[in-house]
């Protein structure tokens, strides 16, 4: 079931959500290759005095990618926006995402993010102000609202629209609501009856069967998938298949789930360095690992090692054992 944006064709209707600390190029790099079709960069500020920073670069490296590279800006100025936009494009990003979805505090007091969803003459100027900067397509994310009962979603879409941009994502939560209770879908199957740009819908699709309800139900173009690709990043190949044929996806094997990490960890520390990159592989290993019940044996080792060779070798020791284990329990 692909989707388009502007000229460029994906070919499933997943996307990985644009997730600040998360999702780097390797973690985008690795779920491409476990399924998702679209992935957007990690947020960056349109303010140029930041555009230099190590932070920035390394948020900005697609290197190695396969296309269509889309760059996520954020900011409250329309100038300013317009600017990033352009300067984004002229080092390679093919579509240009607006965040008008972020809920974090740091972000919203300084007009940007989901705050611009209470201005909507503002989100009309800094939308025009991009569209006319760049020639590739613009495409924006909001949340259904500023606050629960102020839910004006349809609105911004309809200006969004009118405006050029050529793609939407919907979280189905206000600003006031960050992250906490129940994502609803009402407000994106509505604004999705009203558009005729393609709608991403977005917000605790964290299973097929959820997936599948969610297209169904707001018959949205694609899904977004965020925070469950932390601890599964394969969903989305389970996902892709239980769209494409209703048969229940199988979990991966150990041996799978072992070789993908390693892979990803290994990424990780040619990305960013040795010594960075064992650090940030923590957080990653405690998303994937962490579920497991056996874990706790292995995570003061994990945590503490020093090393990329530390890293990988305790994993390999621990996927190792939980062979064994399973091993002789068969023979048993």
């Amino acid at each position: 079931m692909p989707f388009t944006i502007g000229p460029y064709r994906f070919e499933n209707p997943l996307a990985l959500a644009p997730m600040a600390g998360v999702t780097d190029r390797p973690f985008r790099q690795l779920c491409r290759r476990l399924g998702a079709a679209m992935t957007v960069s990690e947020m960056v500020s349109s303010r140029p005095e930041l555009r230099d920073s190590r932070k920035t670069r390394l948020r900005l490296d697609h290197e190695g990618e396969p296309g269509p590279i889309i760059v996520q800006i954020a900011g409250g100025i329309p100038e300013m926006m317009a600017e990033a936009a352009a300067c984004n494009v002229a080092e390679g990003a093919q579509i240009i995402d607006i965040n008008m979805g972020c809920p974090a505090k740091k972000v919203c007091r300084v007009d940007a993010g989901s705050a611009l969803l209470r201005d909507g003459r503002l989100v009309e100027s800094i939308l025009r102000a991009v569209v006319a900067a760049v020639e590739v397509p613009v495409t924006l994310k909001i949340r259904t609202g500023w606050a629960r009962n102020h839910r004006n979603a349809l609105d911004i879409a309809r200006i969004a629209e009118d405006c050029g941009i050529e793609a939407l994502t919907i979280h189905g939560r206000t600003r006031e609501d960050k992250f906490q209770g129940e994502a609803e879908y009402d407000t994106i199957r509505r604004v999705k009856q009203n558009l005729s740009i393609p709608v991403i819908a977005n917000g605790d699709i964290d299973s097929v069967k959820k997936a599948r309800m969610v297209m169904d139900f707001t018959a949205a173009d694609a899904i977004m998938v965020g925070r469950i690709a932390q601890q599964r990043p394969w969903i989305f190949g389970q996902i892709d298949r239980y769209l494409s044929t209703g048969a229940e996806p199988e979990e991966p094997s150990d041996k799978q789930k072992q070789e993908w990490l390693c892979s990803h960890l290994k990424n990780l520390h040619a990305f960013y360095g040795e010594q960075q990159g064992v650090r940030i592989a923590r957080k990653h290993i405690n998303w994937q690992l962490g579920q497991d019940d056996d874990f706790d044996t292995v995570k003061p080792e994990l945590m503490q090692a020093q090393t990329a060779a530390q890293q990988l070798q305790t994993i390999e020791a621990y996927f190792e054992k939980r062979f064994l284990e399973s091993y002789y329990d068969r023979a048993s």
